[in-house]
């Protein structure tokens, strides 16, 4: 089980000033090579006491603040975004040979941003925000499935449905974003900015042996 990279290397002369610049860059090549989900991210968290946890979530925007997803916030990764801020967010682009991995902190974006987004979710989507307990312990399918049902008659389709309390997004502003690059014989090319406040950019890049 064993893959042999013959990608194209990436150059420090090819970077843009900034991380989010390259990442918009990046994401767009892997949006037009028809990647499943190229929004698609593993975000780890750890709780207090320094135990981690993983899971899937969909990157619903980005810009120079940082990385924006939504959640339950009464989920696993958000309480223990609430006890210990700092995570990492993967991009894993493996038909491309590629992946990005940024380390930051996350924090709650504005209610009247998640309203928006809330706004623009499918139907469905809002009342499965109000439906599920996320993280908790459910009897059965059945038992989730009522409780959407119950949902759906209170809010029906067509009327405005308000967004939960505890349903919101969370920003994660980057402090070092690596790029990966597959290449021959496992000599991968890994470079990465750091967050860097004295230079022109605010960023400097390091080449990572791979």
């Amino acid at each position: 089980m064993r893959a042999h990279y013959r990608s194209a290397g990436l150059s420090e002369a090819e970077l843009t000033a900034g991380p989010y610049e390259q990442f918009a860059h990046w994401f767009t090549e892997a949006a037009a090579s028809e990647l499943h989900e190229p929004n698609a991210m593993v975000v780890s968290t750890a709780d207090a006491s320094g135990r981690p946890s993983s899971r899937t979530v969909l990157l619903k925007g980005y810009d120079r603040r940082g990385f924006v997803f939504y959640t339950n916030y009464n989920s696993r990764k958000a309480r223990e975004i609430a006890q210990n801020p700092r995570v990492s967010l993967l991009f894993p682009w493996y038909p491309l040979a590629r992946q990005v991995v940024v380390t930051g902190t996350a924090e709650r974006v504005p209610a009247e941003e998640t309203a928006a987004y809330f706004r623009a979710r499918p139907y469905g989507s809002r009342i499965g925000a109000w439906a599920s307990e996320q993280s908790t312990v459910v009897a059965s399918r059945a038992e989730l499935d009522a409780a959407y049902e119950r949902m759906a008659a209170r809010h029906p389709e067509g009327e405005p449905v308000p967004v939960p309390p505890h349903w919101g997004g969370f920003r994660v502003t980057a402090e070092t974003v690596e790029f990966w690059q597959g290449r021959e014989n496992r000599l991968h090319d890994r470079l990465r900015y750091v967050r860097d406040e004295t230079t022109k950019s605010g960023w400097q890049v390091e080449r990572l042996c791979p």
